[in-house]
């Protein structure tokens, strides 16, 4: 097990998960602030640090794909911030979402509301929520935002 700092939450990786960063960070030349790997859906999330983004995904994709040929699964990149909204966005699609709020509940816990248009609904969620579900876990893991789900609204307009 190793710990790893960031700017907001100390973070557990396994060897693993460590070796996968240190692989990423070889390949891309890009700083990985975390790596996932979630076995439930099969694919990995490295968060990458803020402006890296470019060089991460490489010309045309092939640092990913890269990537994904060494560790065989799909691979996924979240852009990191220390503003928990911004991070909810860059889990899902920044283009696509119109606002993200915050709400700290009574009982202690954080629920997080996206407001996204209906015609970007399917495309922010992903197949199956998977986009979402990816969204959930890294709130989870920064900054202790213990959601069971992250909920959509959709906006009327865009005004």
């Amino acid at each position: 097990m190793f710990i790893w700092l960031t700017d907001s939450s100390i973070i557990k990786l396994t060897s693993e998960e460590f070796g996968l960063m240190s692989l990423f960070q070889d390949v891309s030349h890009a700083s990985a602030v975390d790596c996932m790997i979630d076995s439930k859906i099969g694919r990995i999330i490295f968060v990458v640090k803020t402006g890296e983004m470019g060089l991460a995904i490489g010309r045309s994709g092939e640092t990913v794909k890269k990537i994904e040929k060494a560790v065989g699964k799909p691979v996924e990149l979240v852009e990191w911030s220390g503003d928990p909204k911004q991070f909810v966005m860059n889990s899902l699609n920044p283009l696509l979402i119109r606002e993200v709020r915050i709400a700290e509940q009574p009982e202690g816990s954080k629920k997080v509301t996206v407001i996204v248009d209906r015609r970007n609904m399917g495309a922010v969620l992903g197949i199956g929520g998977r986009n979402a579900e990816r969204a959930r876990l890294l709130a989870k893991r920064h900054f202790s935002i213990e959601t069971k789900h992250i909920e959509m609204i959709l906006a009327t307009s865009f005004s």
